[in-house]
């Protein structure tokens, strides 16, 4: 599959994707765990359908020690007991914010559920995160960026 767009090469596109990674860093420094953030980052690109960042976080995850049996149940978290409750939390976060146009924003319950387990910076973080991601998901998607081929810290 050929890209549409390179992102890195076009110049208006290679400017917003500096500020993203910049965006990211933010949630890096958050006091939010590694582990949860990469969580987000996977659960949203499942739910964009953005093979690129699922190439990448996929990949990022287990090269930071994240188990392949964690990384293969992102999808079917609700189910799965290998999740802590602040992870489940941080989950239904993501997709509640991942999936706006489907209705019912973020209810109070799932607020309430990550007020519980996150001080307010991881919780500044956690939103930062689940924007950012949802950010380079689209940009990916309509890019028709190419995966497969990412090394773990490429970029």
């Amino acid at each position: 599959m050929e890209p549409r767009v390179n992102l890195f090469e076009n110049k208006v596109t290679a400017s917003y994707v500096k500020r993203l990674v910049t965006a990211g860093k933010v949630a890096e420094s958050s006091g939010l765990p590694a582990a949860t953030y990469e969580l987000v980052k996977i659960r949203a690109s499942q739910i964009n359908g953005c093979a690129m960042c699922l190439d990448m976080h996929t990949k990022d995850a287990l090269h930071a020690g994240e188990s392949t049996l964690r990384i293969n149940l992102v999808a079917a978290w609700r189910e799965a007991t290998v999740f802590t409750e602040a992870e489940r939390a941080a989950l239904e976060l993501t997709e509640a914010g991942t999936r706006l146009a489907d209705g019912g924003g973020v209810s109070e319950e799932t607020w309430q559920r990550v007020r519980k387990h996150y001080d307010e910076d991881q919780i500044g973080g956690l939103l930062v995160a689940v924007a950012t991601i949802n950010a380079w998901n689209r940009l990916n998607a309509i890019a028709h960026t190419p995966a497969g081929n990412y090394e773990p810290g490429q970029f």
